[in-house]
C-alpha cells in the first residue's frame, strides 16, 4: 500500500466515536445504542447494590451488637417491632411472633419443642425472604453480561457485511473503502465487552456480598434459635 494512502485517509476520515456512530449503519446504530444503555443500566445496578448492601451490613453490626449486648430475650423481643426496617431485625420479628406464644402460658416440653421450631422455621422464611430481596438486580447483571459481546458481535458482522458491500460497489480494495466498516464494526465490539466485563465483575462480587450476608443472617437465626431454647426451659424450670 503506497505511504500517500494514510495521510490522505486521516485526512478524508473522521474517526472518533461520534463520528462512526453518526457514520453507520441504522443497524449497526441500534445495537450501539443497545449496548451503552446496558453499561448505563449496570452501573446503576451496581451503584444501587454498593449501597443497599453497605447499608444492610452497617445497620446489622449495629443491630447484633445492641441484641448481644447482654439484654433478656424478653426485653429484646419486646424492643423489636412487628416491622422492623432492618434486615436481621425483620428475621429476629418473624421468630419473636411465635416466642410471644409462650408468654401464654407455662408449656410443657413438646409445646416448647414446638414454639421453638415453629419460631426457627419462621426466621429461615425470613433469611430467605431478605436473601432475594439483597438479589434483585443480580440477573440482569448476568444477562446484560453474557449476551453484551453476542450483540455487539451482531454489529461487527454487520459492519463488515457493509464493507464488503462497499468493497464490491467500488471495484476496490483499498483502506480507503475497508477501513470506515472496519472501524464501525470493531467500534461495536469494543461496546459489547465494555458493557459486558464490567457487568461480569459486579455480578460477581455483589453476589458474592449477598451469599456472605446470607450466610450471616442465617447463623443469627442459629443463634437467636438456640438462644430462644434455652430461654424455653429456663421458664419452664422456673
Amino acid at each position: 500500500m503506497p505511504e500517500a494512502v494514510v495521510p490522505a485517509l486521516q485526512a478524508t476520515e473522521d474517526f472518533s466515536l461520534i463520528a462512526l456512530f453518526l457514520r453507520a449503519d441504522i443497524f449497526v446504530q441500534i445495537v450501539m445504542g443497545i449496548l451503552a444503555l446496558f453499561s448505563v443500566w449496570s452501573l446503576a445496578i451496581a451503584f444501587d447494590k454498593w449501597v443497599s448492601i453497605s447499608g444492610a451490613r452497617a445497620r446489622a453490626k449495629k443491630f447484633e451488637q445492641a441484641f448481644w449486648s447482654g439484654q433478656q430475650m424478653d426485653e429484646a423481643s419486646d424492643r423489636v417491632t412487628d416491622k422492623p426496617a432492618e434486615a436481621m431485625a425483620r428475621v429476629f420479628s418473624a421468630g419473636a411472633r411465635e416466642w410471644r406464644e409462650s408468654r401464654r402460658g407455662a408449656p410443657g416440653d413438646d409445646a416448647s419443642k414446638a414454639i421453638v421450631e415453629r419460631a426457627s422455621a419462621q426466621m429461615d422464611v425470613a433469611v430467605n425472604r431478605e436473601t432475594a430481596r439483597m438479589e434483585a438486580g443480580l440477573s440482569t447483571l448476568a444477562i446484560i453480561a453474557s449476551s453484551a459481546p453476542f450483540i455487539g458481535l451482531f454489529g461487527t458482522v454487520i459492519g463488515i457485511m457493509n464493507s464488503f458491500r462497499e468493497i464490491a460497489a467500488q471495484g476496490e480494495t483499498n483502506l480507503t473503502v475497508v477501513a470506515p466498516g472496519i472501524a464501525e464494526a470493531l467500534f461495536a465490539t469494543g461496546l459489547g465487552l465494555f458493557a459486558a466485563i464490567p457487568a461480569l465483575i459486579f455480578y460477581n462480587k455483589f453476589s458474592s456480598d449477598v451469599n456472605a450476608f446470607s450466610e450471616r443472617l442465617s447463623n443469627f437465626a442459629s443463634e437467636v434459635t438456640v438462644r430462644l431454647s434455652r430461654r424455653m426451659h429456663e421458664r419452664r424450670d422456673a
